[in-house]
């Protein structure tokens, strides 16, 4: 899909007075989070969305930076981070257009990213890695190939689904702190409801 094409199809999805997975952060996020991150952090949210994980981490205090494909979803995380009081820099992006730079964040945030086909998975992966501080710790939420039997969300396609032995060998390089296997219900809005199979990563960039 091009770039235009996959812009419309997301602008389309979130052009709803709905926020389509809902304003809470995503569960795993926030534990990791309370885990994992503290202090004067600066933290990355890849493909955002409606800014719900954005604005929770400006609310924990973090300096927050975010990206997403859609203006239509870019607005809404504004008018978010607006209610909760919180200031944000909403960048529209896609994965492969934002302006990566080497060793600056000390946290990112890949939450449900799995509109990524494998080669462009490999990419992103490849980008937040060198995009992260010595010491940043990469926080990760998808489906396994089991979602398929579930459809509660995901892409549907079982080539950006995530395996343990694939993430092993994304995280190359890092030392991999969490790395967990596991069906559970989701509550993220309209669109990620029900029993899901889910992946949680957290792993860390070597001092």
């Amino acid at each position: 899909m091009s770039f235009t094409d996959a812009q419309k199809f997301w602008d389309a999805r979130f052009n709803t007075e709905e926020f389509i997975f809902g304003t809470e952060p995503n569960e795993f996020l926030k534990e990791a989070t309370l885990k994992y991150l503290s202090g004067d952090l600066n933290v990355l949210c890849v493909a955002d969305g409606e800014g719900r994980n954005s604005v929770y981490l400006a609310k924990q205090g973090f300096k927050v930076k975010a990206f997403d494909l859609s203006p239509v979803a870019v607005e809404k995380s504004k008018k978010l981070a607006l209610k909760n009081n919180v200031n944000i820099g909403f960048f529209v992006s896609d994965c492969d257009s934002w302006k990566w730079k080497e060793d600056c964040y000390d946290a990112i945030a890949a939450i449900f990213i799995q509109f990524a086909d494998p080669n462009m998975r490999a990419r992103l992966f490849k980008h937040m890695i060198s995009s992260l501080k010595p010491g940043g710790i990469l926080i990760i939420q998808g489906y396994t190939p089991k979602q398929i039997e579930h459809k509660t969300g995901g892409p549907g396609k079982i080539e950006n689904l995530y395996t343990k032995s694939m993430m092993i060998e994304l995280l190359g390089g890092l030392k991999i702190l969490e790395l967990t296997e596991h069906e559970g219900e989701l509550r993220e809005g309209n669109h990620h409801i029900g029993m899901s199979a889910l992946m949680d990563v957290v792993a860390i960039k070597p001092i």
